[in-house]
């Protein structure tokens, strides 16, 4: 399929950054309101490496890339530009932002919606990052029936690995927890592990082991194997959100403790007036129906806000006249 780019034009209504599902549903909204709006996509999705969305209704299944260029075309069906870019900068000006891009264009918009999502930082050990997305899985619900009944292993990061743990007990009967050093488990949660035939192996991890482009096990510091296909592990989380600096916005530790993101008012809200937020990039751990929903909110939340600036234009100038 060919790639399809369209010309940034000088000024929008709203320019959305990032061209996510959480994006291009706010652009939808948007752009079915009769708004001339831009969707900048860098093109670095984080699911890129997943086979299939999962838990999407009615698109069970489906390539990433294939969901995203139906996005594409359903925002271009009501008139929204869709183009690809990188953004570094985004500032204020009397009308409202001027946001440059990595090729030195720059484009105006009244208002800006932040759909730029995560960076997940994995645990640096050797042979964990060339599997993330296949071997090397993060959520049960997104990849849980895909792997099931495999030989899992959960590699631990920190406390709540006893929750991913707990959790991906649900898919395999064949768990091992790897605590690598990472997690201190009480004798009550060791007791819950146990009780559900889970194994607790100890000791740092030195690297993970492939063959063939599939995982094959664990291999530790002491030089245990412990043979595994499949392993689950929790990244860090960060919003990519560098370049609204300027803006003086800026991503702050999430309440979990799971990373960065972006704070915002359940309607996507920043701070900031004039610039709203929506998906990963504020909330972490959104799946991409919840990710889309929040975008479409707060593409009606932005629509309805230029509305009342529209409005108070015109009165203003019916009482000069």
């Amino acid at each position: 399929m060919v790639a399809v780019t369209d010309e940034l034009r000088e000024q929008y209504d709203v320019v959305v950054i990032g061209g996510g599902a959480a994006g291009l549903n706010g652009a939808l909204m948007l752009a079915r309101a009769r708004r001339s709006v831009a969707v900048i996509d860098a093109g670095e999705p984080r699911n890129a490496p997943a086979e299939g969305v999962h838990g999407l209704l009615g698109r069970e299944g489906m390539p990433p890339s294939q969901l995203l260029e139906i996005g594409r075309g359903e925002v271009r069906q009501y008139g929204g530009h869709v183009v690809d870019g990188a953004v570094t900068s985004a500032k204020a000006n009397a009308e409202g932002f001027t946001v440059a891009l990595a090729d030195g264009r720059e484009v105006k918009a009244r208002k800006l919606l932040v759909t730029t999502g995560l960076a997940d930082r994995l645990p640096e050990i050797p042979g964990l990052a060339e599997q993330w997305g296949r071997g090397v899985v993060h959520c049960p619900y997104c990849h849980g029936w895909e792997v099931r009944d495999q030989p899992i292993g959960i590699v631990a990061t920190g406390p709540m690995s006893m929750h991913g743990a707990l959790l991906f007990r649900q898919w395999t009967a064949d768990l091992v927890v790897f605590t690598n050093e990472r997690l201190a488990l009480p004798p009550e949660e060791i007791e819950k592990l146990k009780a559900r035939g889970t194994r607790i192996v100890d000791g740092a991890i030195e690297r993970i082991e492939s063959e063939d482009g599939r995982i094959t096990g664990v291999r530790l510091a002491s030089g245990e194997f412990v043979k595994r296909t499949v392993l689950a592990t929790a990244s860090r989380m960060e919003a990519r959100a560098g370049f609204l600096k300027d803006l003086g916005l800026n991503a702050v530790e999430h309440p979990s403790g799971a990373g960065e993101h972006v704070p915002a008012d359940p309607f996507g809200r920043t701070d900031v007036p004039g610039v709203w937020v929506a998906g990963n990039v504020t909330d972490l751990m959104a799946q991409v129906g919840a990710a889309a929903a929040a975008g479409a909110m707060a593409g009606a939340q932005i629509n309805m806000e230029l509305v009342n600036e529209d409005t108070d234009a015109a009165v203003a100038a019916y009482r000069a006249a």
